[in-house]
């Protein structure tokens, strides 16, 4: 595996071919689903239709990462330099005839390049969105002003959406090519999770005629405050996973039946390292692994406190938004049982991929509530029923 040449563009051609594939089929579908619609309506199935299937990319990165098989493929962005393990079997038996529990077997193999698959396929999908958004502009512009549920901004969330995936892309190379550099790692699932928070904002966009009530400056501040939180405890629960220290405690509410076990967090939160060293090069203390795993449990605390205190601001600011305080409710104590269930049963698969679901869903929840809040009418301005952030994410064309 250490000779294999790390970038290997032979199969690019195909893999593009692979990725209008898989585009493909949500394509043909929104186009039937929608034949009677407008245009709009098409472009905002597709936009909905990407988000789940972005957010399905997020879910299958995590089984991707938790089950080992990052470097299934120790090359990018094929399989030792074919489309396929199909065309690499000679290579991935040789392989794994040497290294029985190494990166590379079969198994790892297919689970890297279908998360490959996948990728491209909504990189192909988020294209065919920015055409439709940039096109849409240029037709509003024609016709002397925008049409309903189109602004100008619309088409430069779409480019942006657009360089952000290729960017991705490139963090999705230096994750194969760095060997699963912790840093990069990290930043790989950040972009993922960013992506899907574009995704909302471009799938919030066309609707802003059914505004929640007029928040306050304080629930505003909770709301933001809520989401920076959430992002930096997301952060940390990506360096719990790429270094591997889930396990370093394996009891709950404690941790090595202490509270506060021996830690050591220069070389854990030395950031700039390769996975299994401390920041001088020698191998990762577990001392540091347990200073990781436990700053994750305190922001843990904090985050889940947070998420409580701002359900309870939208409980009370009225009925149009207690849709969105059940939801973040909800999602405190699906965070809370998933995260506790990776403690105590080992890290199991389920529990770990749940509790980045759960991460993933409160992103788009919180931006979603955020983006609906009303910059300037009274609640009596307001029409149109309650909206409740998951539901209303889940019966999305």
């Amino acid at each position: 595996m250490d000779t294999v040449d790390l970038v290997n563009w032979s199969p690019l051609a195909q893999m593009a071919g692979l990725g209008l594939l898989i585009a493909g089929l949500p394509l043909a579908w929104v186009a039937w689903r929608h034949r009677k619609g407008g245009p709009e309506a098409r472009r905002r199935a597709l936009v909905w239709v990407t988000l789940f299937l972005t957010f399905d990319l997020v879910l299958f990165g995590a089984f991707t990462r938790l089950t080992d098989s990052g470097l299934g493929c120790p090359d990018w962005p094929g399989c030792y330099g074919e489309a396929s393990p199909l065309g690499a079997r000679a290579e991935i038996d040789a392989e794994q005839s040497l290294r029985p529990d190494g990166p590379v077997t079969l198994r790892k193999a297919w689970i890297e390049m279908i998360h490959r698959y996948l990728a491209t396929g909504v990189g192909v999908l988020i294209i065919a969105i920015t055409v439709g958004q940039v096109r849409a502009w240029r037709a509003q512009r024609g016709r002397g002003g925008p049409a309903e549920g189109e602004t100008a901004a619309q088409p430069l969330l779409a480019l942006f959406t657009l360089a952000w995936v290729c960017l991705q892309g490139a963090f999705g190379a230096w994750t194969v090519t760095l060997k699963l550099y912790p840093a990069i790692v990290t930043a790989h699932l950040l972009g993922g999770l960013t992506l899907l928070g574009l995704l909302t904002a471009l799938a919030a966009g066309p609707e802003r005629a059914r505004w929640l009530p007029l928040a306050s400056p304080g629930l505003r501040a909770a709301l933001w405050g809520l989401l920076a939180l959430a992002v930096v405890q997301i952060s940390l629960g990506g360096w719990v996973s790429t270094n591997y220290a889930v396990l370093a405690c394996t009891d709950f509410p404690t941790c090595q039946g202490r509270w506060w076990p021996a830690m050591d967090f220069e070389h854990g939160f030395a950031i700039f390292r390769p996975l299994g060293t401390g920041k001088d090069g020698d191998w990762l203390p577990f001392e540091a692994l347990t200073a990781i795993h436990v700053t994750h449990r305190l922001g843990a605390l904090v985050v889940l406190g947070a998420m409580l205190a701002t359900a309870l601001m939208l409980f009370r600011r009225g009925p149009e938004l207690r849709p969105a305080a059940a939801s973040l409710a909800g999602l405190a104590a699906w965070q809370l049982a998933s995260g506790v269930s990776n403690v105590v049963l080992g890290w199991p698969l389920l529990a770990a991929v749940a509790h980045t679901g759960g991460a993933a869903v409160l992103i788009m929840v919180l931006l979603r509530t955020l983006l609906r809040l009303s910059p300037g009418r009274s609640p009596a301005e307001v029409a149109g029923p309650a909206v409740h952030p998951v539901r209303d994410m889940a019966r999305a064309p």
